[in-house]
């Protein structure tokens, strides 16, 4: 099942859709390769050192959210990625929530289908791989600018190494791939905690799991990875961006893992939220091959799937146990308070 997680995850991207992310751990960050030199001429980016340390050991993380109407609950956990890699969760509170609750349900998700099954999509997955790279055979500098690449240099040096296939990557995968070495290099890990970790105790304690899906099926995935293997992407801002938030947030990234870790809501609450990943995907969605699909205001159309998921828990549970991503929960406009303008009580922790 894995093999295939390359070939959705690109028709995902190809088409404009947020996927989400692998329940794996990931493999142990490699040591840091030292800084290279930019190019002769090239201006000097500087690289701040993290100042923040990854907290460690057990942790208790965050407090629930309440949700309440008509003697029925429903409790929240805000989910956050990336969190400290080397910390262990002390999940007895959310142990206890779960195993009196009737229902489980997930944060909203993708699930993208084509018609060629497993042995099918095996055969597509060489085509998928090309597809990341750019058009008619140009490298990383022929397409972005040369401020960029003199930063990328500095950037891919410390956190990639001399990789040199990704110099043929286009600059979102590129930019993508950096951001995910850049969190291991800095002690934290963007998956593999508490998604398994809800779903090892609500099979423990017999309690029903939902998962709301937008389910997105792909009739001819090799006519659309061709598609996209031509198609030109306007992703040099997505690039830019995500060099901008590592060269400037990996430490408030820290900071905010930690908040989560030791249960800091106040902290999360005035900690900035930077995300590169929505510029990033309006280089996608905004591409011929993304309107010829249909696709559009997906994030909208997941929000509406969980509330409706939501609100049906909420009636006919006396208790349920939810995720969320936190910054949603923190929002003056997100999920909950949607529920809440609904007249559901919400409490925060």
């Amino acid at each position: 099942m894995a093999l295939r997680r390359p070939l959705l995850l690109l028709l995902v991207l190809a088409l404009g859709i947020a996927a989400t992310a692998s329940a794996q751990d990931p493999a142990p960050a490699p040591a840091a390769p030292p800084i290279a030199t930019p190019t002769a001429g090239a201006p000097e980016i500087p690289i701040r050192d993290l100042e923040a340390v990854v907290v460690t050991g057990v942790q208790p993380g965050p407090g629930l959210w309440r949700v309440s109407k008509g003697g029925h609950v429903m409790w929240v956990l805000g989910t956050l990625s990336p969190l400290p890699r080397g910390m262990q969760w002390d999940s007895g509170a959310i142990e206890k929530a779960i195993s009196q609750s009737q229902e489980v349900l997930f944060s909203p998700s993708v699930e993208i289908k084509t018609d060629r099954g497993f042995f099918g999509n095996l055969v597509l997955l060489p085509s998928a791989l090309k597809a990341r790279r750019n058009p008619d055979g140009k490298r990383l500098q022929d397409v972005v600018t040369p401020e960029q690449y003199a930063r990328w240099q500095v950037l891919k040096a410390r956190y990639i190494g001399g990789d040199r296939g990704i110099e043929q990557w286009r600059p979102v995968f590129a930019a993508l791939e950096l951001y995910d070495k850049a969190i291991r290099k800095s002690g934290m890990s963007a998956r593999g905690l508490i998604g398994p970790t809800v779903t090892k105790l609500a099979k423990r304690h017999g309690v029903k799991v939902s998962n709301p899906k937008l389910m997105i099926t792909i009739s001819q995935p090799r006519q659309a990875l061709k598609e996209f293997a031509n198609t030109s992407l306007e992703d040099l801002d997505c690039f830019g961006k995500t060099m901008d938030r590592i060269e400037t947030d990996l430490g408030t990234m820290v900071a905010r893992a930690n908040a989560w870790a030791i249960g800091d809501i106040q902290t999360l609450r005035e900690l900035p939220y930077g995300n590169q990943f929505t510029t990033c995907s309006a280089a996608f969605s905004s591409a011929a091959l993304a309107r010829k699909h249909g696709v559009a205001d997906m994030a909208g159309q997941m929000q509406n799937k969980w509330l409706a998921a939501a609100e049906s828990a909420l009636m006919r549970n006396h208790t349920t146990f939810a995720t969320l991503p936190i910054a949603e929960l923190l929002k003056s406009d997100g999920y909950l308070a949607r529920l809440e303008a609904k007249g559901y009580t919400v409490e925060a922790p």
